[in-house]
């Protein structure tokens, strides 16, 4: 029997197949509250069992005709678009995000999800790696620090090649992301702090004593010291190794420093 997928993979699309991870996605968006919006629903491998759960969905797929065989398909409290998630208009009112996203296209849609407000939660299943490094498993990325203050990065588990069709390359890792009910840093305050993260992460130097005084020279070297000195018990040496909470102490100390309010934040 040819498959149903031949010939359709040119939206890099890798289709779920494991009942498991099925209902490991399903048990987490359970978890939460709110209307959800589903990325790439593709088939309905997600969409379906999504339904039972009798809130109110949308699937956003780009494959106009996977769309409208799945519409046919869906109850009346669930509604197929044909569209481009990274192009749709997503709600301001709180939803939650649910998905499979095209590997090809994670990085892009991720920077798309973390740029929209009104969601309160996402799940997504997202490459291996990717997943784990969003998380801060083995160190965290540039771009996770930069929205640590505003979300919560979890490493769910590892999904195998074998639970997807067409088979990809790699493997897929369950991520989940929730948005902070009270961020660490201020929303005022958010370009300057995702350009003090910018600096710190590709500024030269061995360590943080030597790369933020050099990133960033209206932070003297004295309370960056000082801030070591105080995270003795955890005490980064990379900016990889910072956490999310570290991260905002750190900014505090830039703040501190511009204002001479101080010359070190805990």
């Amino acid at each position: 029997m040819p498959s149903p997928h031949r010939g359709r993979h040119e939206f890099g699309q890798n289709f779920l197949g494991d009942a498991s991870v099925v209902d490991a996605v399903i048990d987490l968006v359970d978890r939460t509250a709110g209307p959800i919006i589903e990325i790439g629903p593709g088939d309905g491998a997600l969409t379906l069992p999504l339904q039972k759960l009798g809130r109110p969905l949308i699937g956003i797929e780009i494959d106009r005709r996977r769309a409208a065989a799945l519409a046919r398909r869906v109850n009346r409290s669930t509604t197929i678009v044909a569209a481009d998630f990274l192009r749709y208009p997503l709600p301001r009112t709180p939803h939650v995000l649910v998905g499979n996203l095209p590997f090809h296209q994670t990085t892009a849609m991720l920077r798309r999800v973390l740029h929209v407000p009104g969601w309160t939660h996402a799940v997504l299943l997202v490459q291996w790696e990717v997943a784990r490094r969003r998380a801060g498993v083995g160190g965290a990325t540039m771009m996770t620090a930069q929205w640590w203050p505003w979300f919560e990065f979890g490493l769910v588990r590892r999904v195998p090649a074998a639970a997807f069709h067409p088979r990809p390359g790699v493997d897929g890792g369950l991520l989940t992301v929730a948005r902070r009910d009270r961020p660490l840093v201020d929303d005022s305050e958010m370009p300057r702090y995702q350009d003090f993260v910018h600096r710190v992460f590709t500024g030269r130097g061995r360590n943080l004593a030597q790369i933020i005084p050099t990133a960033c020279p209206e932070v003297p070297k004295s309370h960056v010291l000082a801030w070591l000195r105080s995270h003795q018990g955890r005490r980064p040496s990379l900016p990889k190794e910072l956490t999310a909470r570290q991260w905002a102490s750190l900014f505090l100390v830039r703040t501190a420093a511009l204002t001479g309010r101080g010359s070190h934040a805990r």
